[in-house]
């Protein structure tokens, strides 16, 4: 494919525009199925100050050495390198990224590079980090809440600071954020919720997102416990108008709005109706290991070959070439057949969502 490329740029019968558009599409990061991958998601750690059940396995966590994880100036290197070949987005994720003491100096050094910058978080820190956010030019926040009850929260979470998220979640809107909010949705824990969410956009501008529960090591999951992005709509049917509202090629959610509300409502239905010929993502571990598919079974060092001084630009291509078309060749959207103990996978906390 890089060939192909070059050819066409040295071919003496190219005008200017197909001159343009050429050298335009060699410094892409394309895979095999003629994605390009524009998006990449970098995880600051794998530690976090709550215990989700579905994202991390066990109370007592043995977490990446600090010395295993990329430091500082090797995130901002190698996102230098992503951004050099066409990464126009990207997102911080953990774990939950605000643990990380010197977070503020990592999405600082990001913000220099011209690139679209965001985070996901689980809300517990913002207001130590709002002023960092707002120096570094970020825009738009998610926060994942997989309730409203705060006794609920508790369970899921395993820790008392459902009263802190909300404190925080009430100060992004009053700085002008870009909210948007992460609900995995599970049968018979928070699926009696969902129309309690979308009447939360009624009269503040909140983005709800409704996640399909998906498989990763250790999280217990079952093929029962899906809330099918079709039964979050008959769910929100018996009690909203809604109207479904147009989608961009790499959009994972599927956006609908309803007429009088200040927010609105989307599903991303990854285990019943994936998006994958779309897919324009990578993940960057914690720890410098590039995924490129939230359910890949492989993954390319990139920190140890940085570290030795290597280039790391032909491992990026080779790693997104290798891209299955969909669902990481792993299982497909007949989820009653999915065996979740055969799926080989990180567990969510270490991927970094």
């Amino acid at each position: 494919m890089i060939l192909r490329k070059i050819t066409l740029l040295l071919s003496p019968r190219i005008n200017k525009l197909q001159y343009s558009r050429a050298k335009e599409f060699l410094y892409m990061i394309i895979d095999n199925y003629n994605r390009v991958h524009d998006y990449l998601r970098i995880s600051l750690t794998d530690n976090c100050n709550l215990r989700c059940f579905y994202c991390m396995p066990d109370e007592d966590y043995d977490f990446t050495p600090p010395s295993r994880l990329m430091q500082p100036d090797e995130i901002v290197a190698l996102a230098k390198i992503f951004v050099d070949e066409g990464v126009k987005k990207i997102r911080l994720t953990g774990g939950e990224p605000f643990v990380r003491k010197d977070a503020s100096k990592i999405i600082l050094g990001l913000s220099e590079l011209p690139v679209e910058l965001s985070i996901t978080t689980n809300g517990t820190r913002i207001h130590d980090f709002i002023d960092v956010m707002e120096n570094a030019g970020i825009k738009s926040i998610n926060v994942s809440l997989d309730t409203l009850d705060a006794d609920k929260f508790m369970l899921v979470t395993r820790r008392n600071v459902f009263t802190q998220v909300m404190e925080n979640i009430n100060l992004l809107l009053s700085r002008g954020f870009e909210l948007k909010i992460n609900v995995v949705v599970m049968k018979d824990l928070n699926d009696i919720e969902i129309n309690d969410f979308i009447a939360w956009t009624r009269e503040v501008p909140v983005h709800i997102r409704f996640i399909e529960f998906m498989p990763f090591s250790g999280n217990r999951w079952t093929s029962n416990k899906v809330v099918s992005s079709a039964e979050i709509l008959e769910i929100a049917g018996q009690q909203f108008e809604y109207l479904a509202m147009p989608g961009g090629i790499n959009d994972t959610a599927r956006k609908y709005a309803i007429p009088g509300h200040r927010g609105d409502f989307a599903i991303i239905s990854t285990m019943t109706a994936p998006f994958c010929s779309g897919c324009n993502r990578m993940r960057l571990t914690a720890d410098g290991k590039l995924k490129n598919c939230l359910f890949s079974n492989g993954e390319t060092d990139l920190l140890k070959p940085l570290r030795s001084g290597e280039s790391v630009l032909p491992l990026i291509h080779q790693n997104i070439r290798s891209k299955e078309k969909e669902l990481g060749g792993q299982f497909t959207t007949a989820i009653q057949h999915i065996e979740a103990l055969n799926i080989e996978n990180r567990s969510m906390i270490t991927i970094g969502g």
